[in-house]
């Protein structure tokens, strides 16, 4: 499978390492980056505020795409709250700009150091996955291979908890109440 991800960050460079477990060709890409040609699986592990700008720059070549948002919509500035209305999610605001795409909420609520180990203390780290059935199959079909443990979070709109749980374990990791090697597993 051809996947582009925007973001050499930790994050991408972590959810890379999974993806490069599958026969896939992964495509890391950085803000200064121009392309017209796009994977089918597209990861979007840019800050919030970037999402709209890649949104309007690559909106023809994310038609028909499926597109992952691991962003967490918080208010970096004062750290107590999220930017975007409790009815709605960053995710849900993407699918809007990008109506003639699919788009995921998934990665937003695990720390790259977990993503990079796969392991969540003796568990395997846990990524969630909000979105549309068929979109979400393309995601753990790419991820199998990998150590991680997929869990289906249900419909977008679910988006909208995944980015408070992301918030929370981002503040108690702020506030050194739990470790940025921290976060949750699921045990089935």
């Amino acid at each position: 499978m051809d996947i582009t991800i925007f973001g050499k960050g930790n994050m991408g460079q972590a959810i890379a390492k999974n993806l490069a477990n599958g026969d896939h060709q992964i495509t890391l890409l950085d803000s200064s980056s121009e392309t017209s040609d796009l994977g089918e699986l597209v990861i979007l592990a840019v800050p919030y505020p970037a999402l709209a700008t890649i949104a309007e720059k690559y909106q023809k070549e994310l038609k028909g795409k499926v597109v992952v948002d691991i962003s967490n919509p918080l208010n970096f500035e004062t750290w107590d709250g999220l930017v975007v209305p409790a009815d709605s999610s960053a995710a849900e605001q993407l699918q809007a700009l990008l109506p003639e795409s699919t788009v995921l909420k998934a990665f937003n609520t695990n720390f790259a150091s977990t993503l990079a180990t796969g392991k969540l203390g003796n568990e395997a780290t846990t990524v969630l996955v909000a979105g549309d059935s068929a979109a979400k199959q393309v995601l753990i079909t790419a991820l199998t291979g990998s150590s991680l443990q997929v869990r289906d979070a249900g419909a977008l709109k679910r988006a909208r908890e995944l980015e408070a749980t992301g918030f929370l374990q981002m503040t108690l990791a702020a506030n050194e109440q739990i470790g940025w090697t921290g976060g949750f597993a699921t045990i089935k």
